[in-house]
């Protein structure tokens, strides 16, 4: 028989952000079985930090779940878990046979903008995440794909491109506007101009920015670095042995170095230095010098007439 038993209404800073106060104090807060909940198939968040997942750990086990997880009904009395995943993995691992939920009817497009807006609101998300999530968002709203939203973003850098159909005329900008100003910590063009560029960090340096391995400003350092080997190998380093942002730029700059001195100079820039050369030097007192000089002058000169 599946259990679940009413409860005393808790406060729930996360649902009340995303539906307010008075609507709040409506939903159904009650407490059910485990095994009644089931992950959706479309799961905003992929990592989490194992420091932070233990310190939650710990929290639960000594004072419980404080604050509800929020569900949605399905078929064969199960409910589906919409925001508060954190919570029911220290559940789970607990081994808890009940926590308390909220329940609410939602669509699947409700569903899956209550736990984007969710998960934005963790003090812990990631940059990658926080970029993916606020882009997923903005494709949910303006009900457009993830591409068409990223060149969407980059066309309103450049309304002289499109003077008649100016985007920041559309009533998509509107709703853009919209969803910036609910977040709060961006402007559309600070997150295009700070955010959008994460999207082109090569897969292995996202992958350890995503997974809270290193901070956002010393993963686009290391992102600049052309040379996959390279990149990889002060990625790592970086990591196992927690170079500072200077120590790391330093290692840049070296590799940069190296780079130069066994790159071939091109034959404009031999042309360039040999000439800087010849003004430096005191062929003038060399009467040798002087005729070999004249000689290679006028072949130069004799090739580069030739058409």
């Amino acid at each position: 028989m599946n259990k679940r038993r009413n409860v005393q209404p808790y406060q729930i800073r996360g649902v009340d952000a995303l539906f307010g106060e008075t609507e709040t104090s409506n939903l159904r807060k009650e407490v059910v079985s485990l095994t009644q909940i089931v992950l959706p198939q479309q799961q905003p968040r992929r990592y989490f930090n194992a420091q932070s997942m233990q310190e939650l750990i710990q929290s639960v086990r000594q004072h419980g779940i404080l604050q509800p997880l929020l569900v949605r009904p399905t078929q064969n009395s199960k409910y589906e878990l919409v925001a508060g995943e954190r919570r029911y993995r220290a559940a789970k691992s607990l081994d808890l046979t009940e926590v308390p939920v909220v329940i609410r009817e939602m669509t699947d497009e409700q569903a899956l903008q209550f736990a984007l807006l969710e998960n934005l609101q963790r003090e812990d998300l990631n940059p990658v995440e926080e970029t993916e999530g606020i882009l997923q968002l903005l494709a949910l709203k303006l009900g457009q794909p993830f591409e068409y939203v990223v060149g969407f973003l980059q066309q309103a850098a450049h309304p002289e491109r499109n003077s008649v159909d100016n985007v920041i005329h559309k009533e998509e900008w509107q709703v853009v506007q919209e969803v910036f100003a609910s977040i709060g910590r961006f402007t559309p063009e600070s997150f295009r101009t700070n955010r959008l560029p994460l999207l082109t960090v090569p897969d292995e340096v996202l992958d350890a920015l995503r997974q809270g391995q290193i901070e956002y400003t010393k993963a686009r350092a290391i992102a600049r670095i052309k040379d996959p080997e390279q990149r990889k190998s002060l990625l790592d380093e970086a990591i196992t042995q927690q170079l500072s942002l200077n120590q790391i730029k330093e290692q840049i700059t070296l590799i940069q170095s190296v780079k130069q001195k066994t790159t071939p100079p091109s034959l404009r820039g031999r042309i360039e230095d040999a000439l800087r050369r010849v003004k430096r030097s005191k062929f003038v007192d060399d009467p040798k010098k002087q005729r070999r000089l004249e000689q290679l002058l006028q072949e130069l000169e004799s090739l580069i007439m030739v058409k």
